[in-house]
């Protein structure tokens, strides 16, 4: 008698990224624990960092693009009185400066200027791709280009003394694409001197937290009705449903829109995620002038998903 095919995995993993593993580790090492190729995470995350690195497995891989753009939440060091070529304690160092006397309030007070929308050049050690290579790679050959800045967006920085001198930590939220290794040197730039950041922990990535965050010895996947669930939500019919599947717009009166507390700062129109009656996750929609498109549909051909 054949074997039936396991089902299909569908969902998110939240991981609690080790220090030592780069999110392709991550991947890999889940791949085999899983027993599925689908996986992909949502946003790359420092080798020597730890924290919440969330995983798309199976149709939730099609869904990544929506996860990476969520605000993201950190913890680490900032280190005054040194630089290094990868702005963290992983590189070498490159510069010494005298900051003994800096104080949490010297810190605070030129923290102003890096919230709010602020241009960043990227450091040479990251995922980037300049003119087809990645900027670590040419790092890696002992080649340094010219970066441009980019804009992000800081929401919040914090800091507070440690017991060690010339060594705060720092607890930032801020948009996506926003590294906080820059900030920390920029930071020690503004402060007449230099830094660089150590023990870097994400503490979230959008309304996924530490408090979801399982080890690769512990993965747990969360179903596809909780992979948006930052995303603010309609529930609609099962014609709805099959509308969707088959490619076509909703008409507003066919949704009802959910009371959530959205975390996602888009302009409008904002992506909405779109449940069937069941509860689960049909597809993501935009709102049009006549309804709602349809932009990614995760529901199975012919109904909604079951995913138990």
């Amino acid at each position: 008698m054949a074997r039936r095919p396991a089902p299909p995995i569908d969902g998110a993993c939240v991981v609690d990224k080790p220090a030592g593993w780069t999110s392709h580790d991550v991947v890999a090492k889940s791949r085999a624990l899983l027993g599925t190729r689908k996986v992909g995470h949502s946003g790359t995350l420092d080798p020597d960092a730890t924290g919440v690195l969330v995983l798309g497995v199976g149709r939730a891989t099609r869904l990544l693009r929506f996860l990476t753009v969520l605000g993201k939440a950190y913890v680490g060091e900032l280190v005054l009185g040194s630089t290094t070529s990868t702005l963290d304690a992983a590189g070498e160092v490159t510069g010494t400066f005298a900051m003994d006397g800096i104080t949490v309030s010297d810190v605070r007070s030129v923290l102003a200027s890096f919230t709010g929308e602020i241009d960043q050049i990227p450091p040479m050690v990251s995922a980037i791709k300049v003119q087809g290579r990645r900027l670590h790679e040419l790092a890696r050959e002992g080649i340094e280009i010219e970066r441009e800045a980019r804009r992000v967006v800081i929401h919040r920085i914090d800091v507070e003394s440690t017991n060690e001198p010339k060594v705060f930590r720092l607890s930032v939220q801020c948009g996506s694409g926003t590294y906080i290794r820059s900030l920390a040197a920029d930071i020690g730039t503004a402060l007449g001197g230099g830094a660089h950041l150590r023990n870097l922990r994400r503490t979230a990535v959008g309304g996924f937290g530490l408090a979801d965050a399982r080890g690769l010895d512990q993965l747990q996947l969360l179903t596809m009705r909780e992979v948006l669930r930052d995303y603010p939500a309609l529930d609609t019919d099962a014609a709805g449903v099959v509308a969707l599947v088959q490619g076509r717009q909703l008409g507003a009166q066919s949704v009802v829109a959910r009371a959530t507390s959205t975390l996602v700062p888009f302009g409008a129109p904002s992506p909405h995620a779109v449940y069937g009656p069941d509860g689960d996750l049909v597809a993501v929609v935009e709102e049009v002038d006549t309804g709602y498109k349809p932009v990614v549909v995760v529901a199975v051909s012919g109904g909604p998903e079951r995913i138990g």
